[in-house]
């Protein structure tokens, strides 16, 4: 499960082409001595008139033409190994490589599940405690596994990667080298033979294992122990067996030669995974990197003692069989990622949603995939050159920074987003969704003022959760990207509601068809009978003072904090400021010493139970779960434990309905609201639709190169009045030297 923050996508890059040193050249007429120019700036003039690339193009002339997809990140990736990996800037490059089974459809809303891999979705076969097998419809309580089977298509393949290099004998090149060999190795291209080889169903189970490997610290690691039948077990059994670490690396260990009984090879192309009792959103986890497939020949290679010396790791080389390949790894610069010529293939879906057709989203149905060449994604750490290039035409999308978010979009008298007229101008799309995600209030439910089930602390949250509007903090910091929470389940998630029978009763009222908030003397009122009027405490007489936990305190973070204060005053409240860097923040939260905090999740998967889990009283945070605010209620945890194993239907949405409604009255939450995404992309960019589950889309994007460069040699014609000065003072500043000249010319002819 990934948090929101900072760069978690989951609780919420092309060398510069060198500049030529000005060359100067001469003229001699056949009287008197021409002003010497630079030939650059000729250059400059020819190409003004013969329509040539922009002179301030950032890339290669070369590149001119290519289906290359210019894009940039803002923050370096740290885990390019998917056993590690869980953040959405890494997912942005391994998703592209890395091909777990299964992938979400790409069109389809609800979010779908389709073979990626696999043949098929797999479907759990139920097992009672003696391993007999149960039917589909059987009661929950008996089953004792789950086990599913998932068979891989033959025929696919892996890049070519010298991990799999062999020599005339068969005998892999790269798995011995020596200290010397090693200590010779700057980057993996200096191994220059490189081989593939079919993936195997072993793949799979191999990764399975990694991810119970104790010494690769996988994230999830931790969650996978609670459900893949035997996996703290296994993960024991490994840290006694593996040798130890020397010098700070761990030789390569071959997982293969010890079994797993949560994950074991049928066949050459099957395998299965075994899980505790019932969980049926394990199969969402099949569509994730997590449990994509690495070839026990990419570690033997990269475990040699000597190698993460040089940087030679699956944390900087990634080793798929997807449409791409990362061919050029420099974070601090520039990320590359081309075309895989080992690619099995794929077909751009034939079938969308009602709209799709229309919209040409289904223009390029069947046709094979990827459709771009290569993606160049360079390093921008600053907005304001990030936004300027791409208005250039240099990058092809772009998401809108506070700084450039008036320039771009205008709202209408109903509230709606769309472009402003300049925007419109240059055929610039705006593509909008709300995430599947939540940033939230919480309230420490164990803290002895504002937590607990008493009447007094529960009103008590209910007046501040109508007192702090959230719909001015979105207007105010995020630029109205984002719509007003009123419950835990994001839209597009099932058992979301919307209309009148989704609305918060406790802290909003339906108004010409639209959730208004309760007015601040409704949360006044609530203030009086928690026995706080006026916001005064009882006990001292003095205002009621509440600690609020901050996770920074940047020019930015203080105008939030500052806003923050000003919500908790309308009650009369006393707000005192806490702020603390992250790693601080989180420590508070684990040990349940915070009092009231902001925070947000991302879903890792489109299920309602990924957002109830939250607040499940067994996962609460002091227990090292990820119930941030403690909250527990043995209603809830009931319907809990039986709404996560339904199916999807009228029955689970009732029982979600009666979750809804038991947080909303007891408030642990003020469900502050659901983000909104707003990205551009220029008009030559095909196939746009926001996805907000699956991470490989980039095999769907399609460019017309042609219309770009015409586009950027438009957008940036050279500005040539400097010139024109500087050639107008060069002319007058040579003037008493031409005049010197021909006196000194008459005297001789004389």
């Amino acid at each position: 499960m990934r948090r929101l923050a900072r760069s978690r996508r989951r609780h919420i890059t092309e060398t510069l082409q060198a500049a030529e040193a000005p060359r100067w050249v001469s003229q001699v007429p056949s009287r008197g001595r021409a002003l010497a120019l630079p030939a650059a700036l000729a250059g400059v003039l020819l190409l003004a008139a013969c329509g040539q690339p922009p002179w301030n193009n950032p890339y290669p002339a070369s590149q001119a033409g290519e289906k290359i997809l210019y894009g940039a990140f803002t923050e370096r990736p740290n885990h390019m190994d998917p056993v590690r990996s869980y953040s959405s800037n890494e997912y942005a490059f391994i998703a592209q490589i890395y091909e777990p089974p299964l992938q979400y459809h790409f069109l389809k809303r609800p979010y779908t599940l389709v073979p990626l891999t696999a043949e098929a979705v797999p479907e759990p076969t139920y097992l009672d405690a003696d391993g007999n097998p149960l039917p589909a419809d059987t009661d929950p309580a008996r089953i004792a596994v789950s086990e599913y089977l998932i068979r891989i298509r033959p025929g696919i393949r892996y890049q070519p990667h010298p991990a799999f290099a062999k020599d005339a004998d068969g005998a892999y090149l790269y798995h011995h080298l020596s200290r010397a060999e090693i200590g010779r190795l700057n980057t993996l291209s200096d191994l220059p033979e490189t081989g593939t080889r079919e993936l195997t169903a072993e793949d799979y189970v191999c990764e399975i294992k990694r991810l119970a490997a104790p010494w690769l610290h996988s994230p999830i690691a931790g969650l996978m122990g609670e459900h893949i039948l035997g996996f703290k077990a296994y993960s024991k059994r490994l840290n006694e067996a593996a040798p130890a670490s020397v010098n700070g690396e761990r030789p390569f260990f071959d997982l293969r030669q010890m079994d797993f009984p949560g994950a074991e090879v049928v066949g050459r192309y099957s395998y299965k995974v075994r899980i505790k009792g019932r969980y049926p959103q394990f199969v969402y986890w099949l569509a994730m990197p997590f449990f994509a497939p690495m070839p026990w020949e990419a570690e033997a290679l990269t475990d040699q003692p000597g190698m993460a010396a040089n940087n030679i790791t699956l944390d900087w080389y990634p080793l798929g069989t997807g449409p791409f390949m990362l061919t050029e790894n420099n974070p601090n610069m520039r990320m590359v990622l081309a075309r895989n010529p080992n690619f099995h293939g794929e077909t751009y879906p034939t079938e969308g949603m009602p709209g799709d057709r229309a919209a040409g989203l289904l223009a390029d149905a069947g046709k094979p995939l990827p459709f771009v060449d290569r993606a160049i994604y360079s390093l921008e750490k600053e907005s304001i050159p990030y936004w300027n290039k791409f208005l250039q035409g240099f990058y092809d999308t772009s998401g809108i920074s506070s700084d450039a978010f008036d320039q771009a979009v205008r709202f209408n008298a109903a509230g709606e987003a769309g472009l402003t007229e300049d925007m419109k101008a240059k055929g610039i799309r705006l593509t909008t969704a709300v995430n599947a995600s939540i940033w939230y209030m919480g309230f420490n439910m164990l803290d002895p003022v504002i937590g607990g089930d008493s009447e007094r602390a529960r009103l008590l949250r209910q007046a501040i959760s109508i007192a702090v509007d959230f719909d001015e903090y979105i207007s105010i910091f995020a630029n109205g990207r984002g719509v007003q929470g009123q419950g835990p389940i994001p839209p597009g998630i099932f058992g979301h509601r919307d209309g009148e029978a989704g609305i918060d009763p406790y802290v909003f009222d339906w108004v010409n068809d639209h959730p208004q908030r309760k007015s601040i003397e409704d949360a006044r009122a609530l203030m009086v009978d928690a026995g706080y009027p006026g916001g005064r405490d009882p006990a001292t007489g003095r205002p009621l003072s509440i600690y609020y936990e901050a996770m920074d305190a940047g020019p930015d973070g203080k105008a939030q904090l500052n806003w923050m204060r000003k919500q908790f005053s309308k009650l009369g409240i006393e707000l005192i400021v806490r702020a603390t860097d992250y790693n601080r923040f989180q420590e508070k939260i684990r040990e349940g010493t915070g009092q009231v905090f902001m925070w947000g999740w991302n879903a890792d998967y489109p299920d309602p139970e990924n957002f109830f889990f939250l607040l499940y009283g067994p996962n609460r945070k002091i227990d090292g779960g990820e119930n941030a605010a403690n909250y527990q209620n043995p209603e809830l945890d009931r319907l809990f434990e039986q709404m996560k194993d339904m199916p999807d239907g009228p029955a689970r949405q009732a029982v979600i309905d009666r979750m809804t409604e038991i947080v909303r009255h007891d408030a642990p939450w003020s469900f502050g609201f659901y983000p909104e995404s707003f990205s551009l992309s220029h008009q030559w960019i095909g196939n746009v639709k926001p996805n907000l589950m699956a991470n490989n889309t980039l095999k769907y994007i399609s460019l017309e190169p042609g219309i770009r460069e015409q586009l950027r040699t438009a957008w940036n014609p050279p500005i040539l009045w400097p010139v024109g000065v500087i050639v107008a003072v060069l002319a007058v500043g040579a003037v008493p030297a031409v005049v010197i000249a021909r006196r000194r010319e008459r005297s001789a002819a004389l």
